[in-house]
């Protein structure tokens, strides 16, 4: 229950970006994951754990370097030195360009490891995992109507502030219309997927005959296929009324995997990506048409790219260049870029985040550190399509958290989404669900070894025969 009420309120207040709130669902998650950890019976769940951890202890240790007043190996930042002798002041120097901040940024870090990992033990059992994901997905529901009933009672107003941006654009209760975006579009791929599985069990067992697969769905509609695509519906709209680029492109494409992965079965094995590329450019032409009369206008009048974020990637990489083995320190970005900003940067905005969470963290914490984060998503991505590829029964889970995964990890290559809590706590247990749920659990492997009957009823035990 606990999760299930963090995953759901936490882009209420703000998108919980304040250090306050992460210090809230800090607490919270740690006394979730208090009680979740003795569900960790198997294996699978021991090793994956471990690797979780083994990414936290390296994180640990640039960590330590940072705030040490004698570092094991880091070396002082030089700024310290022409400091003291600015100042005529002797400084007590650290690796980190400001003192203490690496402690005070741990917020946004620590929030998304607990996240992933009482999302992993949580969802253990099929119907707490399919508990997760209905109530992110009718939570999405919920954000994506007040925001667009907010934006046409007052549109300068988020919850109870004045709106400091983004005055044409719904925010719901988030603050940057980016992670909002990002937001609803995660949503709107869950609802699609849960959409896609229910029109699954409509149709007959075997190969879909897609020439009168929609004939079938629409002669007879079943109530909760018309509920499920209203609700698909109302958070791609949302989505749109962001007026986001990258986060109209990336949810669009994300739709396009999220089909070929829950169907990449019933889809002609030889053009099976021709079916999706086709189909999915199609119908992603067709809402840009529809609904994406804002984010079109954005187009013709800023185009694809963005001067001031390219300016601020190549700072950056200049950054980490002085700066290979140990960054700046943590959340210390803001104090950072401002040495390395070109003219190239627009004075409009504020740019206290480099827009590319890969290389801010690398700016801040390291290359190496930046390395292991690339090789923690690769081993996840590796998982969750050993699930897709695997699994019959269930594919909903797998499937939802590698597309969402994809939208937000490229969505973070442009943007700032994933250091937003409100938004990365979604992820990171919707990713935790999809691990969970990417293997057979270790009791239903014994149970259908030996034939034994349970209170599960025939149809799920062949799933799970399938799903080995």
């Amino acid at each position: 229950m606990i999760m299930f009420a963090v995953v759901a309120l936490a882009p209420l207040p703000f998108g919980s970006a304040s250090p306050a709130a992460m210090a809230i669902w800090c607490i919270v998650l740690g006394s979730a994951l208090a009680f979740a950890a003795p569900l960790a019976r198997e294996r699978r769940q021991t090793v994956l754990l471990a690797l979780v951890f083994l990414v936290i202890a390296a994180y640990a240790f640039v960590l330590h370097e940072q705030l040490a007043e004698r570092p094991w190996v880091a070396t002082v930042d030089p700024l310290w030195k022409e400091a003291s002798e600015a100042l005529h002041t002797q400084l007590e120097p650290s690796a980190s360009i400001a003192r203490h901040a690496p402690f005070f940024a741990i917020g946004s870090p620590l929030v998304c490891a607990l996240a992933l990992v009482c999302g992993f033990l949580i969802s253990a059992e099929r119907e707490r995992a399919m508990t997760l994901l209905k109530v992110i997905a009718w939570s999405g529901v919920a954000y994506a109507a007040y925001g667009i009933l907010a934006h046409v009672a007052d549109p300068t107003k988020v919850l109870w502030r004045d709106k400091p941006a983004y005055i044409g654009s719904v925010t719901s209760t988030f603050i940057n219309r980016n992670t909002a975006a990002a937001y609803f579009g995660s949503c709107s791929v869950l609802w699609f997927l849960l959409l896609c599985d229910r029109a699954r069990q409509h149709l007959p067992r075997g190969p879909i005959d897609w020439r009168q697969a929609a004939s079938r769905i629409l002669a007879n509609t079943p109530r909760e296929i018309v509920i499920r695509f209203a609700m698909f519906f109302l958070c791609l709209s949302a989505m749109f009324m962001t007026g986001s680029r990258g986060g109209v492109l990336i949810t669009l494409f994300a739709l396009a995997v999220a089909f070929g992965l829950y169907f990449h079965r019933d889809l002609p094995r030889r053009s099976r990506l021709v079916w999706v590329v086709l189909g999915g450019g199609a119908a992603g032409l067709v809402l840009l048409e529809l609904l994406g009369a804002g984010v079109n206008a954005r187009f013709d009048a800023q185009g694809l790219g963005d001067e001031g974020r390219i300016a601020t990637w190549r700072a950056t990489l200049r950054m980490i260049a002085d700066h290979p083995w140990f960054g700046t320190g943590q959340g210390t970005f803001s104090w950072a870029y401002p040495a390395y900003r070109s003219s190239e940067v627009p004075m409009w905005g504020t740019w206290d985040r480099a827009h590319n969470t890969l290389l801010e963290i690398a700016a801040d914490m390291g290359i190496p550190i930046a390395a292991i984060g690339v090789l923690a998503w690769v081993i996840i991505f590796g998982i969750l399509f050993h699930g897709v590829r695997n699994r019959r029964g269930n594919l909903v889970f797998p499937a939802a958290a590698v597309s969402i995964a994809v939208l937000a990890v490229l969505h973070s290559l442009i943007d700032f989404s994933l250091q937003i809590p409100g938004y990365s706590i979604v992820v990171f247990s919707l990713v935790g669900a999809g691990l969970a749920q990417s293997f057979a659990s270790r009791e239903r492997l014994k149970r259908i070894s030996r034939g034994v009957q349970s209170p599960v009823s025939i149809s799920e035990k062949k799933l799970d025969m399938v799903n080995i």
